[in-house]
């Protein structure tokens, strides 16, 4: 027998910390510390050590006890399990709200709540009290986890009310607990878990529930699946519900008047979402009135009702297309792969550094591979495993090259001693490389908008272009990790490159490319005499030199240099990812046979546009001052030019002499 003050003095243990826990969990209140309650259960557990006849299922003792199961028991499920149909866009959300208000035959408001990344758990209580516990399993069927769900200290053992329910929730751990789990399992040599899910999903899949215990696991109920009170009017309702009964509810769920503040809840979480101890995927949003549930039904897997909105994906997968070398600042190489484009996080990415050769080697990553993408710290593009199961046998391993043609002269490498760097043999290669590269999306050449020389440098010392054509094959994502850009100028930046690539004028293609003797003058009578890339490319050296104003020592320069084979696969390269058109004609001939020097700063004209005037009209604009030269226009501060063209008589134009000629 148990005597009488014992038994009192039990129920009033059991009474007090199952409400402390309630109002630490469910309320956040902590009127006594952790220490206090530790106390208490003490004594809860030396009582029912002295009586055992205390002891009962409800019992704070409880949360961990028995013996290891031997295996899990299957739980046919009493109501079936559903999943949620995913929305990736607005405008999925937008069909969402207008299928759901012709279906409903009115407008609803939504309730909003966190997708929290964890286990989703069916809970039963009978009379008030936790009689089983199962995961969802296939809908139907699933496994019975109560052994492991009485170890987590926010789910009560027993209700304020003795009532029969089903619940439905998600088990979660802590990015610290995981760490702490983490640092532990190293310590044994056992494998790391990969994030929070995985390791809530672990410990609850555990037939020993001490293991779980000490996982520092917790739970949010979100659902009423069943219950013999009455059901809330709606969903809103339904969550304070859940919290009276001793359920901890997450605090963070809003109700939407309009798909409009459903967007502006998702945009709030996408952000604050990675602040919070658990992982946030995305945000639920189900139908607040539960007539309006009721008429809208399921489908054969999923409610009509309700829809996971989910946060872009930090880890996607794709495949590795190319692996190219980058010549950085120092001459050091550095593998990139070059990707098939693909949304991460948010941002489409098609760059991500392999690091070295040692990398290489550890992730046996071939060209062709499907490879697993996340982006490290929320911005940099990382491999970090390949999809072996997907290969075909054609993927090819990368064979690190002797030579590396960037690097200059006899293009030699070496390994830098006591590393894993590759580097090349000549110092000035990078310093080669960015010169090209600000001559290639300059003013003279292409004129890329919002590629000055510090983003180009930044862009090389990145690793994310190493030859021009790979500059029309950058994402907004790409840019992302550069210092000073944002979303929007990482997508502007993408936007001028793109704009630049529909429309390349032979002339200013020749300028960039960085051929030996051909400047913007000599590019354009090139231009204009060929027509195409094609032709110039397959010009004889003899036809070159007769172009007026060229000659034999531009003509072999030119032929040689498309004679290359590392020139022809770039020109290759190059038009498939933009679009060459002819230099127009001038529109008038009113300055043919002229040729025109400028000179000092012009009020009414930059530089550029004073030239493409005088193109257009037929003019011929040169560098150099001569006696073949027609006109010297003079702007503001003029140069040594000034002076050479009023030795040898050349006329002088003022600016405004210079705009009536225009016309």
């Amino acid at each position: 027998m148990v005597p009488q003050e014992k038994r009192a003095r039990h129920e009033k243990l059991k009474e007090a910390i199952n409400r402390y826990r309630r109002l630490y969990h469910v309320y956040d209140k902590e009127e006594i510390s952790q220490a206090a309650l530790d106390s208490l259960k003490r004594e809860l557990s030396e009582l029912e050590a002295a009586y055992p006849a205390l002891i009962a299922s409800d019992s704070p003792s409880q949360r961990v006890a028995g013996e290891p199961l031997p295996q899990f028991k299957k739980v046919k499920h009493k109501v079936e399990q559903w999943s949620f149909n995913d929305a990736f866009t607005f405008e999925d959300m937008r069909e969402f709200d207008v299928r759901v208000s012709r279906l409903a035959g009115a407008t609803p408001t939504y309730l909003c709540e966190l997708k929290i990344d964890g286990l989703k758990i069916v809970l039963e209580y009978q009379r008030g009290v936790l009689s089983s516990a199962a995961t969802r399993g296939d809908g139907v069927v699933g496994e019975d986890v109560t052994h492991n769900i009485r170890t987590i200290e926010s789910v009560p053992l027993s209700l304020e009310r003795p009532i029969d329910i089903i619940v439905e929730g998600e088990v979660w751990m802590s990015t610290d607990s995981l760490s702490r789990v983490n640092a532990e399992r190293q310590k044994t040599g056992e494998q790391l878990f990969a994030n929070p899910r995985n390791a809530a999903a672990g410990s609850i899949r555990q037939l020993d529930p001490k293991i779980a215990a000490a996982r520092g696991l917790d739970m949010y109920i979100y659902d009423v699946a069943q219950t013999s009170e009455s059901f809330p009017e709606t969903q809103s309702e339904e969550l304070h519900y859940l919290r009276e009964l001793g359920f901890k509810v997450n605090p963070h769920a809003r109700v939407a008047q309009t798909i409009d503040d459903v967007q502006a809840y998702w945009l709030e979480w996408k952000e604050k979402g990675r602040t919070q101890p658990y992982w946030v995927d995305g945000v639920v949003v189900k139908v607040n009135e539960k007539p309006y549930q009721e008429k809208l039904g399921y489908t054969g897997k999923a409610p009509r009702y309700a829809i996971a909105y989910k946060f872009p994906a930090e880890q996607v997968t794709t495949v590795l297309e190319d692996i190219v070398l980058q010549v950085g600042r120092t001459g050091v190489l550095t593998p990139v792969a070059h990707l098939r484009p693909v949304s991460v996080a948010g941002t489409t990415v098609s760059r991500a550094t392999l690091h070295n050769e040692d990398e290489i080697k550890r992730l046996d990553v071939r060209i062709g591979d499907t490879v697993v993408l996340q982006k490290a710290g929320d911005v940099i593009p990382d491999i970090v495993s390949v999809v072996t199961d997907l290969r075909t046998g054609k993927e090819k391993p990368y064979t690190w090259p002797k030579t590396v043609a960037e690097c200059g002269g006899d293009g030699s490498i070496e390994r830098v001693p006591g590393t894993s760097a590759w580097r090349c043999v000549n110092t000035e290669s990078f310093a080669v490389i960015r010169r090209r590269f600000h001559n290639f999306v300059g003013k003279s050449a292409l004129d890329i908008e919002r590629l000055g020389k510090k983003t180009v440098d930044l862009l090389l010392e990145h690793g994310l272009v190493q030859h021009y054509d790979e500059l029309f094959t950058l994402t907004e994502g790409d840019f992302l990790p550069l210092p000073g850009f944002a979303e929007i100028s990482a997508q502007k930046a993408a936007d001028a490159i793109n704009k630049a690539a529909k429309h390349v004028p032979l002339s200013r293609l020749l300028v960039g490319l960085s051929i030996p003797h051909v400047g913007e003058e000599t590019a354009l009578v090139l231009s204009r005499q060929f027509k195409t890339l094609k032709k110039l490319q397959s010009a004889t050296e003899a036809s070159v030199a007769e172009v007026p104003g060229v000659g034999d020592i531009v003509a072999r320069a030119v032929v040689e240099w498309f004679a290359l084979k590392r020139h022809q696969s770039l020109i290759e390269r190059l038009t498939a990812v933009i679009r060459i058109v002819s230099d127009e004609a001038p529109s008038r001939a009113l300055l043919a046979g002229k040729t025109f020097v400028l000179t000092g700063t012009l009020e009414g004209y930059s530089r550029d546009e004073a030239k493409s005037r005088i193109r257009a009209l037929g003019g011929d604009v040169s560098s150099s001052v001569s006696k073949k030269t027609s006109y010297v226009v003079a702007g503001a501060s003029p140069g040594s030019k000034l002076e050479e063209a009023q030795k040898l008589g050349v006329q002088v134009l003022s600016e405004e002499e210079f705009a009536r000629m225009l016309g």
